[in-house]
């Protein structure tokens, strides 16, 4: 008896890491044809793809990457964003969270939010200090947010000096 409760219990581990194992593959396959897709710029099917590699491993930070850079290149930034988020809080590879931190801060960018665009990519720079592109587009966003907030300032002022006119004629009216 207890020889044959030995051999279900391993017949049932040997099953269970098979179904692993055969996770691992699908996972693998729909990453690969989602990544040719990608590169034949056939985004929606790439999409569908990723989508399922997720569905055989919830926690792959590469389909979660590959699936928001899809997401951006059919223009769903905030899609892509939660995909990017998602992966930045489990991936532990340095040179994968500057990629996801750099994808993240065009996205911020584009959307004009410059102050999230230097966050981002400030955190792609502390896990890959060596990268020229995302310390240029630091550089860019870095000068886009001054202009951004002088202009602002230059609003403002213009306001101010509005709203003082006025006073000043509604006080000339009255006398």
């Amino acid at each position: 008896m207890r020889m044959l409760k030995s051999k279900y219990i391993l017949f049932a581990v040997f099953l269970l890491a098979a179904a692993g194992v055969s996770a691992q593959k699908a996972e693998r396959d729909y990453i690969r044809k989602g990544n040719r897709l990608f590169n034949d710029s056939v985004f929606v099917d790439a999409e569908v793809n990723y989508r399922k590699a997720l569905e055989a491993n919830p926690k792959s930070t590469v389909s979660m990457y590959n699936l928001g850079n899809t997401l951006s290149q059919q223009q769903k930034f905030q899609d892509a964003m939660e995909q990017y988020v998602s992966a930045s809080k489990i991936e532990k590879d340095k040179m994968k969270l500057a990629h996801i931190y750099h994808n993240m801060g065009v996205i911020f960018q584009a959307g004009k939010d410059y102050a999230k665009a230097v966050d981002a990519y400030k955190m792609s720079l502390r896990n890959n200090p060596t990268d020229h592109e995302t310390r240029y587009n630091l550089a860019l966003a870095q000068k886009m947010l001054k202009d951004q907030q002088n202009q602002q300032n230059q609003d403002q002022n213009q306001d101010q000096n509005k709203d003082q006119q006025k006073q000043d004629q509604k006080q000339d009216q009255n006398k």
